[in-house]
Formats: structure tokens, C-alpha cells, sequence
């Protein structure tokens, strides 16, 4: 996977708006871009390649865009460009539409039609850059959606704007070179779920896409209920609507190399191990920490738990709490490290990098 960060920071004050304008139009499209004070101008992002999608949290300082008919004329790189508010707020006029976007909300446009852009003070988004001959969906129908307002906390599109923001937050090292083009699929399949839901055209899907976007919601819905004993593959089903079979099926698209029923347990006993080894935890009783992560039986998760990670969940929890190596994760008794997220402005200056496992 390749990064390419840019900081207005790390050039002289009075080059920094003119080098955003180039970058940016390289990382998107030309467009014509003015701010009140370029000589203050502040901003950055981090460009992540997918394959041929692109993936890049970015923030700024006020400023303003427009992407015109001569623009068009003279470049058209036919994306279709979706922004997630984190922060701030955005307002964007194309085909005679407008809206105006705060956080977690999400907007596309298209770059083959001219479009208006204004963002306010200390906006933060994470862009998506998609050809749009990679979506499954006819783009007379995807235009519709030009500006519309695209929730992220529920439905199809909070499974994709919560992909986007852990996409975002990943540290650069923990992918390998190879693992891009695999994740360009699963990211455009979530977009054109999303814009499908909001068409009321999933039957436009592709088979294989409907299959992985639920997939996907199927995993979701699994880790918002692990506190529920009752979870089971049978729940699960009914609540989605489908068959037990028909379930298994879909599961082992994701990858995983076990069971659902498994797989489950895995996750409630990652869930217990991190909440102990969490120190505003320290004062709840383990049998609650179980019960909470969807353990009824205390004598059959503390064996569960010694046979996963090597240690009864009191041991664990005295060893990560008080050893002199609790602070850092690598030294932490664990099955599995989870993926730390990058402090936001950690980044290195105007530069290039490429993961290398």
C-alpha cells in the first residue's frame, strides 16, 4: 500500500495555498480553489492507495472550490468522489443542488460535472476517490445522489464510513504491499451498497457485492451484540433475515478460517482481555467484565479464557495492570494485537512511503 502525506507546515508560508491547490488537484481533480488568507493557510492529508481507489483523511483551513465546464473540458479523471465529515462542516452545490454536511454525514460528486465546495473552520474528512467504472451501478443513477445527504451511523452507510475512518487511523506498517488491491474491492463494495440503499436499487447490485455488504453487516451486527448469551448463528439468521446455510455461506466470504460459533467466542474473549487489561476497569469485578461480554457461566470462562491466552483472567489482569512492560502491547499477554490508531498529526512531512509487511 502506498502513502503520500502532505503538510502545508513543512513549505514557506507563501507557497503553502498554491502547493495544496496542485496537490490537490492532482490527488482529485483540477479545480479552482480560494481562501480569505492564504498567507495562513493550513491544511494536510494522507493520500492511501487501494489499488485504484484512494483513501485519505485530510483537514484545512476555510477555503473554497470549484470545479468548472473548462476544467472538465481540459481533464476528467471520471471519479466519483465521496467525503466523510469528521469535523467541522461542508457545503456543496452540483446540479442545481445544494446541502450542507456535518460530522458523520457523507456526500458524493461527480468530477464530470461542474460543482461548488466550501468548507468552515477546521474542517476534518476522510475523501474516497473511486473510478467509476468500478461501481456496479449505472452513473446516470449514481449522479441522483450528487449532494445528497448520506447519514454514517446507520444502515449500509455506517459500515462504510466506519471502514473509512479505521482505513484512515491504520498505521501505514501494519499492511503489506499486497494487501491494497485486496481491500479495493470490500471499500467499493460498501460505497455502492450505500449509494444503492439510498436508491432503493440493490437488485442493480451484483450478486458477489449484496453478498459481501452483508457479509460485512452480518460481522458488525456480531460485535455490537456480544454482551447478548443468546448470539447464536440461529439469532443471527433470523435477524437478518435469512437461512442458518444460507449464513455459513455468507460468513466464509470474509475469510475467516473457522467456524461463526467460533469466531464469536473469539471475539467476546478479545473483548474480556481488553477490558481487563483497561485500567478505568480495574475496580469491576471479572464475573461482570464475563457477563458484560455475554459469558453466564464464570467457572466456563475462566477456562476458556486460561486455554485462549495462557493465564486465568485475574493473573491476566494483575500482569497487565502492574508488570513494568503493561504500557506497551507487544509486552501484554495476547493472542491477537489489535491495530493502534495514529495520533492525530503524527504524520511525517511532504512525503511518499510504501508498507513493506
Amino acid at each position: 500500500m502506498i502513502e503520500t502525506v502532505f503538510r502545508t507546515s513543512d513549505v514557506p508560508r507563501e507557497d503553502r495555498f498554491d502547493l495544496w491547490r496542485e496537490q490537490m488537484a492532482n490527488a482529485m481533480a483540477p479545480m479552482e480553489m480560494t481562501t480569505d488568507r492564504p498567507d495562513r493557510f493550513e491544511a494536510e492529508a494522507n493520500l492511501r492507495m487501494l489499488g485504484e481507489v484512494t483513501v485519505w483523511p485530510g483537514k484545512s483551513k476555510p477555503m473554497s472550490f470549484r470545479r468548472t465546464p473548462r476544467l472538465i473540458r481540459q481533464s476528467d479523471p471520471e471519479i466519483c468522489h465521496l467525503t466523510l465529515m469528521l469535523a467541522g462542516g461542508i457545503g456543496i452545490t452540483q446540479r442545481g443542488r445544494s446541502g450542507f454536511h456535518g460530522p458523520l454525514e457523507m456526500y458524493t460528486v461527480s468530477t464530470s460535472e461542474p460543482f461548488d465546495c466550501a468548507n468552515e473552520e477546521r474542517s476534518r474528512v476522510v475523501a474516497l476517490e473511486v473510478p467509476r467504472r468500478l461501481l456496479p451501478l449505472p452513473d446516470n443513477k449514481v449522479r441522483r445522489l450528487a449532494t445528497r445527504r448520506l447519514p454514517g451511523r446507520e444502515g449500509p452507510g455506517a459500515l462504510l464510513a466506519g471502514t473509512l475512518i479505521r482505513l484512515a487511523r491504520q498505521d501505514i506498517g501494519s499492511f503489506r504491499p499486497s494487501d491494497g488491491p485486496r481491500l479495493e474491492p470490500v471499500v467499493v463494495d460498501l460505497l455502492a451498497a450505500t449509494l444503492a440503499h439510498h436508491l432503493d436499487a440493490d437488485d442493480e447490485l451484483p450478486p458477489e457485492t449484496r453478498t459481501r455488504a452483508l457479509a460485512l453487516r452480518i460481522q458488525t451486527f456480531v460485535r455490537h451484540h456480544l454482551h447478548d448469551p443468546g448470539l447464536t448463528p440461529r439469532s443471527i439468521a433470523a435477524a437478518h433475515h435469512i437461512s442458518v446455510s444460507h449464513l455459513h455461506t455468507v460468513f466464509r466470504t470474509l475469510g475467516h478460517h473457522t467456524t461463526l460459533a467460533a469466531w464469536i467466542r473469539e471475539q467476546r474473549l478479545e473483548r474480556t482481555r481488553r477490558l481487563l487489561a483497561d485500567p478505568a476497569q480495574h475496580t469491576t469485578p471479572v464475573h461482570h467484565i464475563a457477563a458484560r461480554c455475554g459469558f453466564t457461566d464464570a467457572a466456563v470462562f475462566s477456562r476458556t479464557f486460561r486455554a485462549a491466552f495462557g493465564l486465568p483472567p485475574r493473573d491476566y489482569r494483575h500482569h497487565a495492570l502492574n508488570s513494568d512492560g503493561a504500557s506497551t502491547p507487544a509486552d501484554r499477554p495476547s493472542r491477537k494485537q489489535l491495530p493502534e490508531p495514529i495520533p492525530d498529526g503524527d504524520k511525517t512531512g511532504w512525503q511518499e512511503a510504501s508498507a513493506r509487511g
